[in-house]
């Protein structure tokens, strides 16, 4: 089965054919660093970098672009409100933001560009567009006419006649519709020299600039929140089909973490950031529960559901070690033709808890080999998912600090030698004690083929 994926622009499911054979170009809509993340802002990691594994899965060499916003009206007032300069202020929070991807083991892109590196090359853009008939200057600022396209529109539906930019007012405009890609200089703000005057960058120009200049005039797949399809993507595209350029092949939307079914966001109040949900869970399990739903789902937050999917990954945590050290096999056919459904991960896990399930019967059984083989398919497809328990990346991650993992696994390992020497002399009473005394105080003790394991 030929990987198909879930167009948001044509609204169908398509097979995915790249631009260039044996290789695939994808561009996410990155961090606008205004503010600490939380776990909403990172579930878009988590998708998208589990499409790449797949893509890479699949034998295709991927070429990766998620770009950080490091100027925009947002980070200015929030700078503004905290008495901080915005350079150190974005710079703050983008520092944020590679912590929370790193410890959720979101690998770092191919290339993360910021907005503010790329001035040059939106100048240049904005320039194509003027020259072609789409845009114009007034009074510093720089506006794109939708109205000059046959095409505005296709991604998120919106007519013409009845949308609205989100933007306040600028001067100059000729048509409420039309939309800033270029701010004139205000007193107070950065600026840029441009041919028409000293300003910055709209938002939109940013993202159609950054990726065309990293990928091409055409390239596979532009991803992101299901919130930036309107306006923000339907105006990158409008720049570039300005401009000329095929841009995106397939646009991809991941739906919002919501509670009570609102969005998480700052204005509701509901926001969980990264360092406090891992108060909950350990990194690996947020990472299993943020990717265990349908990429274009909503997924609805709560402790209860964190806490289950978190005992789902301990299941396969556990399995594996009782098995003890593998090496990854080849997924089963069923996991693929999950995956090439649209990057079907709930009936991807179906598959690998299925497995699981398997695997500890044949543990049961006596039947080593059979478990050995069962665990090897287990590893592989928790390795497209980012959550392979003997990854590098987990391995004896429990969220402590190493020094105190060290200081306890010498305590916990006399313990378990305790437990072996009665457990040799038959010593059931004491055996049992001594695990259940470990069990109290928050350690699991597994018996493998390869001996005693422990974790927290």
């Amino acid at each position: 089965m030929t990987l198909r994926i879930y167009d948001s622009a044509t609204r169908t499911q398509r097979d995915f054919v790249p631009v260039t054979p044996g290789k695939a170009t994808v561009y996410l809509c990155g961090a606008t660093v205004q503010t600490t993340p939380h776990i909403g802002h990172v579930r878009s990691g988590v998708a998208f970098d589990i499409l790449r594994n797949w893509l890479e899965a699949k034998g295709l060499d991927v070429l990766f672009v998620r770009n950080v916003t490091n100027i925009d009206d947002k980070i200015l007032r929030k700078a503004e409100e905290n008495g901080r300069p915005w350079w150190e202020w974005a710079a703050t929070h983008e520092r944020e933001f590679a912590d929370a991807y790193d410890v959720l083991g979101v690998r770092p892109p191919s290339l993360e560009p910021r907005a503010t590196g790329h001035i040059t090359e939106m100048v240049d853009y904005m320039q194509r567009i003027i020259d072609a008939g789409h845009g114009y200057a007034a009074d510093g600022n720089v506006y794109l006419s939708p109205a000059s396209l046959d095409d505005y529109g296709q991604l998120s539906g919106q007519k013409l006649d009845e949308m609205d930019q989100g933007e306040s007012a600028g001067t100059g405009k000729r048509d409420p519709r039309d939309f800033t890609m270029w701010k004139a200089a205000k007193p107070g703000e950065p600026s840029w020299p441009t041919p028409w005057g000293r300003g910055r960058p709209g938002w939109h120009i940013e993202c159609t600039a950054m990726a065309t200049i990293y990928l091409g005039a055409e390239f596979d797949i532009h991803g992101g929140g299901l919130d930036l399809k309107f306006p923000h993507h339907e105006n990158e595209i409008a720049q570039a089909h300005a401009a000329g350029d095929g841009f995106a092949r397939y646009w991809m939307h991941n739906g919002w973490v919501t509670m009570a079914g609102e969005k998480m966001s700052k204005s509701l109040g509901n926001v969980l950031s990264v360092p406090n949900v891992l108060t909950l869970v350990r990194p690996v399990e947020l990472r299993y529960y943020l990717g265990s739903a349908h990429y274009r789902s909503m997924l609805e937050y709560s402790e209860e559901s964190l806490k289950e999917a978190a005992q789902g990954y301990r299941r396969i945590e556990d399995f594996l070690e009782r098995v003890g050290q593998v090496d990854k096999t080849e997924v089963p056919q069923e996991f693929t033709d999950a995956m090439d459904d649209d990057l079907g991960v709930p009936a991807a896990l179906a598959v690998l808890h299925t497995t699981v399930r398997a695997g500890n019967s044949a543990l049961a059984e006596g039947n080593k080999d059979r478990a050995v083989e069962l665990a090897g398919q287990v590893r592989a497809m928790a390795a497209i998912l980012g959550v392979d328990p003997q990854s590098p990346t987990w391995a004896n991650q429990g969220g402590e600090d190493s020094k105190a993992h060290a200081a306890l696994d010498v305590l916990v390992q006399s313990e378990l030698e305790r437990r072996a020497e009665a457990r040799a002399n038959k010593d059931w009473a004491t055996a049992d004690e001594v695990r259940d005394r470990l069990a109290a105080a928050g350690v699991n003790v597994v018996d493998s083929a390869d001996g005693q394991k422990w974790s927290l």
